[in-house]
């Protein structure tokens, strides 16, 4: 939430950035990551769901539409996560995901978070703008990576 305890963090003209889960277009959403990005191509609408559920989500809208996206995943402690970030096509060139980006960065949850993490592809130049730098020791980080597990293999609750 805003510093005011709205949803509400930024407008700049005709845009607003905001983290009311009420204001998300899921299906705008899922469309663009199982359909239109390279990280996500083929994930579930009920992923998608779930992701946003657990997440502090921030849309960008024109108006009354939704034209961006990004998430934080977080224990709004000591770790977050950056990801699911993008602009709708028709939106990009106007300085729109600088913007996003630099509302997320400075949103005050982030602000006493000590590691902020993200992967891309090829966007290295704009999040460097925002303190972003390739990991300083990549040996001391591993993962766990199951490309192929689908929503079937998903648990149906979550532990409390």
């Amino acid at each position: 939430m805003a510093m005011d305890g709205s949803h509400e963090i930024a407008r700049q003209g005709d845009f607003l950035i905001s983290t009311d889960p009420g204001l998300l277009d899921v299906a705008m959403i899922h469309d663009f990551l199982a359909n239109r990005s390279y990280w996500a191509t083929g994930r579930p609408l009920e992923i998608v769901r779930r992701s946003l559920e657990n997440s502090l989500c921030f849309g960008l809208y024109a108006r009354e539409y939704q034209v961006g996206f990004a998430r934080v995943v977080t224990d709004w402690a000591t770790f977050a996560w950056l990801c699911d970030v993008f602009v709708l096509e028709a939106y990009r060139g106007r300085g729109l995901s600088k913007w996003l980006i630099g509302c997320i960065m400075s949103h005050p949850v982030l602000q006493h978070v000590r590691r902020v993490l993200l992967g891309t592809r090829d966007a290295h130049g704009l999040y460097e703008r925002y303190g972003f730098t390739l990991l300083a020791d990549p040996a001391r980080f591993m993962e766990v990576f199951r490309p192929n597990l689908c929503i079937t293999d998903q648990p149906e609750n979550r532990p409390n």
